[in-house]
């Protein structure tokens, strides 16, 4: 099928369209439905009707936004009414959600006056935290939130205004930065004198840009004092004391081109008469006024372009900057989007292009290289780091503007926007505030790996610890100059410093185990998991990360050998957490133990319940069998009865455990109580302790894939030292986290 009929199909399945109202609170019993309506409903109603602000407490007003349209501008469609508009407003209402977690109600109105619609939309501001406006022809969209903003009191925000002019903003900053010119000296040329391109003409000059440096052209030529009333008063503010002319005329030596019309109507020969490294902004869809390699082959110095198209590089993406802007804005309560809080999102936005770029970010584009350059000057639309750099900046500055009708902790917020993102992202953020309240040092094997560097630029960046990377020298200075990270990296380089010590070292060590001293030689000069290994055992590094190119047995392998486990536990095992969207669970051994007996299953509880307490989390463990409490009895389900019996008659075990159970008895509240109320457990485990490797190994697997659960680790617990490896292909991200928590094991030490 084409696209057309893969997007027929895409809206028509059931439930039809794409959004739908889900519930937040319980409503399983006749008390929870009570509360939810008539009688208990009537709470809340009466402290509004004291205080209207408490709508903010008691309902969603502060996180419910307004997609209004009358469909009279729809992209690529024109003016094809209210009702036909509608799926287009539901899309934007799932952008919303996807991106910044907002809920929205899409309003089509079947009206084009500009009063009428204004008197609607007025009528409906008890309902939403803000307003976004979509797809109104201008000039009437002009009026409208012009109109809006001055008589109702929450946002309004006409995104085909404001936000490619934020998002090609913030694209602009960069590419003069990159291209060595300033904003003042900047000669811009428009292509368009519609809506979206006056909002955009306006905000270049809130950035810096002169309004005498910007010609505008619309389709009768360059706008000159001279057309007086032919234009109307949005487009006259752009009017030049200059000679008339067309679109060539005016781009001849002008520095940018922005095009907001229609597709080809700029000539290579166009660019060719453009000053030297011109920035092109062709943002008409779905062809823009002048393909990019047209444009690039135009000339031989560098041509900074830019359009509206995911094919090719710098996509100006509305949806870059509206779920975000609005998140701030809402976070604060804020009574408008004023131009402050429009300059800080493309300032954030800018800023964000010049950090290294996530592996998951990179994978989504074709594992094509991302780095701040011509082909790359502003982010990609699936970076989750928007969220995290523009939200607080956008709320910041309408705080310091007077827009604000509340304060907030820029911290404490940070943190809310990450439980919005998932369980994990929540979860993480404790340990990274652990981790960074007392950073160690942290050694990391492979360190000629690009991702190691990487991961070793952002744990020192962001204050987890000080970074030391195990491998030769100048290949890693060199790789970290060309990835554009701009840090001095602590490297200890086997083949060039003194290490006779750790061979030595290794030697005792590993003597009665067949290795030679010539071969500890070896293994220090060759072999960076024997290496960090051996600087973590005498106290040179406070933890040790490997595994990035290695499989997980043989990477385990050395610093088993060498630092071993803790002196009062005979058995490692490798845990992870899975999150869900309310829940937290770690789950062990799923990578070291293959067939456990009861001491191994109850080492390894002990274990993973200290691990918890790392992630602030208080542990009930279950030792899981395919047995309830003894239903079955043999030698495979005696053995997770006896470790539960062992960890209740310990004495240092100061967390409930029981088992042996079925996983469902673990994690089901109602099954836990009601049959088995008995248990230990009074409320539902967050430990599960799978009998052997094999189902421990297939049980996260399944949680994790189709549970919808998100995997942090394996963190290996039980070492003598902090020691933890990693899987192979695993992402910056993943290194960075267990970074993270190695800090914090250090920190126990």
């Amino acid at each position: 099928m084409g696209l057309d009929e893969d997007a027929l199909e895409y809206h028509q399945t059931d439930p039809p369209g794409k959004i739908e109202i889900s519930t937040t609170k319980p409503t399983n019993t006749q008390r929870d439905l009570s509360l939810a309506y008539s009688p208990g409903v009537a709470a809340p109603c009466r402290k509004i009707d004291d205080d209207e602000t408490q709508a903010y407490t008691y309902t969603a007003k502060g996180n419910l936004v307004g997609v209004v349209s009358n469909g009279s501008a729809v992209l690529g469609l024109g003016d094809i009414g209210a009702q036909a508009s509608k799926p287009v407003m539901e899309g934007k209402g799932v952008l919303f959600k996807r991106f910044a977690d907002i809920d929205v109600f899409d309003i089509e109105l079947d009206e084009s006056d500009p009063h009428e619609f204004v008197e609607a939309v007025k009528m409906m501001e008890p309902t939403f935290g803000g307003i976004n406006l979509e797809d109104i022809t201008a000039p009437s969209c002009f009026t409208i939130e012009e109109r809006l903003r001055e008589e109702i009191d929450i946002p309004v925000f006409h995104d085909d205004q404001h936000g490619t002019a934020i998002i090609s903003g913030a694209a602009l900053l960069n590419a003069a930065d990159i291209a060595g010119k300033d904003l003042e000296d900047l000669e811009i040329v428009f292509s368009g004198a519609g809506a979206s391109a006056i909002a955009t003409a306006r905000f270049y000059v809130s950035l810096g840009c002169r309004a005498e440096n910007i010609t505008m052209c619309d389709s009768s030529g360059i706008i000159t004092e001279t057309r007086g009333q032919e234009v109307n008063e949005y487009k006259r503010q752009f009017a030049r004391d200059i000679p008339g002319g067309d679109l060539a005329d005016a781009m001849e030596g002008a520095d940018v081109f922005v095009g907001l019309s229609v597709g080809g109507i700029v000539s290579q020969e166009m660019v060719q008469s453009m000053a030297s490294n011109p920035v092109i902004f062709a943002m008409a869809n779905p062809d823009p006024e002048i393909g990019y390699e047209e444009a690039k082959a135009a000339r031989d110095d560098d041509v900074i372009m830019a359009t509206g198209r995911s094919d090719y590089p710098n996509q100006v993406n509305n949806v870059l900057g509206f779920p975000f802007i609005f998140r701030g804005a809402l976070d604060v309560r804020a009574t408008e989007i004023n131009e402050e809080m429009k300059v800080a999102c493309a300032e954030a936005l800018a800023d964000l292009a010049r950090q290294d770029v996530p592996d998951a970010v990179v994978k989504a584009y074709g594992d094509e290289p991302l780095q701040y350059g011509p082909d790359y000057i502003i982010p990609k639309p699936v970076d989750p780091r928007v969220l995290f750099q523009v939200a607080p900046t956008v709320a910041e500055a309408a705080i310091e503007s007077g827009a604000a009708r509340t304060d907030f902790d820029l911290d404490a917020y940070e943190e809310e926007l990450e439980a919005r993102l998932g369980k994990s992202r929540e979860m993480m953020r404790v340990v990274l505030n652990k981790a960074k309240s007392d950073p160690k040092t942290v050694a990391l094997a492979e360190g000629e790996n690009e991702k190691m560097i990487r991961a070793a630029y952002q744990i020192q960046e962001q204050g987890i610890a000080a970074p030391i990377l195990i491998g030769d020298e100048s290949e890693i200075r060199q790789t970290a100059s060309s990835l554009g990270l701009e840090f001095t990296p602590q490297v200890a380089d086997p083949s060039v410093g003194d290490y006779e010590a750790y061979a030595d070292r290794l030697h005792e060590l590993r003597a009665r185990k067949g290795i030679t001293r010539t071969e500890a030689g070896e293994l220090i000069e060759g072999d960076s998991n024997y290496f960090g290994s051996v600087m973590v055992e005498q106290g040179d590094a406070d933890a040790l990360l490997t595994g990035l190119s290695h499989h997980y047995p043989s990477a385990l392998r050395p610093p088993l050998q060498v630092i071993g486990t803790a002196d009062d536990v005979d058995y490692a095992a490798g845990v992870y957490m899975l999150t869900f969207k309310n829940r937290v669970v770690f789950v062990a051994d799923a990578t070291v133990n293959q067939a456990p007996d009861e001491e191994v299953l109850a080492e390894v509880t002990k274990q993973t319940g200290k691990l918890a307490r790392r992630f602030n989390v208080e542990p009930r463990a279950a030792l899981l069998s395919y047995s309830n409490f003894g239903s079955v009895d043999n030698d495979g389900t005696r053995k997770p009865r006896r470790a539960a019996t062992m960890l209740q008659d310990d004495p240092e075990v100061d967390f409930p455990v029981d088992g042996e159970m079925q996983a469902d008895t673990a994690v089901v509240d109602d099954i836990l109580e009601g049959t088995y109320g008995f248990s230990e457990l009074e409320e539902p485990a967050n430990v599960l302790v799978f009998p052997n490797l094999e189902s421990g190994n297939i049980g996260y697997k399944l949680l994790q894939r189709l549970g919808g659960a998100d995997a942090i680790g394996p963190m290996l617990v039980g070492m003598d030292r902090p020691v933890h490896v990693l899987q192979r292909g695993d992402e910056v991200k993943d290194i960075v986290n267990l970074a993270s928590v190695a800090v914090v094991d250090a920190q126990q030490e």
